[in-house]
């Protein structure tokens, strides 16, 4: 495009959130971009142009994925600074949420190119909005790695962390994931598994991790699943004991600063109460 000064004004890069399941979720303005942008962007192009055909959406496709991306940012990054809107889409819900595009997003920024999102569905709101689990405060996982130390060190964090977790998996290592979480302390903690969301056999099924690891093991679910799992409880600090465990620390000759690290380490007292009692 060509500012009235002569100008080439680069165009705008579009990350349109489409549907999760039911086709009927793609919002007016979505469509609206879609039809008005030079190419739309799609992880696989055959499944977007069943979307589009749907909408009446006739602008040309280009295939941008996990695959191609280094080799094809640069390109796109080019369009749009000649000029072009492009709008960039995942299979199913908001792009970059465990989708390509982060890189192809960061190099426009850096370009200087305008980046302008159009909201829809999301598989990670959508599960959190019908849990029925604390959503003031969540942490996203997407997808744990399968094998090896990573896994065991997220498994850990997860289990540890005070609010709700999310986490997508596929169907055939749910129950894996499960009993991994059941084995890691999480056993006894509140869960929910959406299921197939926005779709005909949607479901929400909740209950202990154990409980649910056992089903899951009975029973292989099918389609897209997003795994919540409540936030640990805080322990309950008993104050007087800390008070006596650090008088005994003390008089085994132990300095505020160390009293204060056994403190923490031990009896898993917060960093301020464990330094108020060491200093008393």
């Amino acid at each position: 495009m060509v500012s009235e000064t002569g100008e080439l004004t680069p165009g705008t890069l579009h990350i349109v959130s489409t549907p999760i399941g039911n086709l009927g979720d793609l919002s007016p303005r979505a469509v609206e971009v879609l039809r008005s942008v030079k190419a739309v962007l799609a992880e696989d192009t055959r499944h977007t142009r069943v979307l589009c055909d749907r909408y009446d959406i006739r602008t040309a496709m280009v295939a941008y994925h996990e695959h191609n991306e280094a080799k094809a940012t640069p390109g796109l990054v080019a369009r749009l600074l000649g000029g072009d809107s492009l709008a960039l889409v995942s299979d199913a819900g908001t792009p970059l949420l465990s989708d390509p595009g982060s890189r192809l997003v960061r190099a426009a920024v850096a370009a200087g190119v305008r980046v302008s999102p159009v909201p829809g569905a999301s598989a990670l709101l959508s599960a959190l909005a019908g849990a029925g689990l604390a959503t003031d405060r969540f942490t996203f996982y997407g997808f744990l790695a399968r094998k090896g130390g990573d896994r065991t060190r997220t498994l850990g964090e997860v289990v540890a962390l005070a609010h709700t977790a999310v986490v997508y998996e596929a169907p055939n290592r749910l129950a894996e994931t499960l009993t991994d979480l059941a084995a890691a302390g999480a056993g006894e903690r509140e869960a929910v598994v959406a299921r197939e969301l926005t779709k005909q056999f949607e479901e929400f099924r909740r209950g202990t991790v154990r409980a649910l690891a056992q089903y899951y093991t009975e029973h292989e679910p099918r389609g897209e699943v997003v795994l919540l799992l409540a936030g640990a409880s805080p322990l309950a600090i008993d104050e007087p004991r800390l008070r006596e465990r650090a008088a005994a620390l003390r008089a085994e000759g132990l300095s505020a600063r160390d009293v204060t690290r056994v403190l923490m380490d031990t009896e898993h007292a917060p960093r301020n109460l464990a330094y108020r009692i060491a200093q008393e």
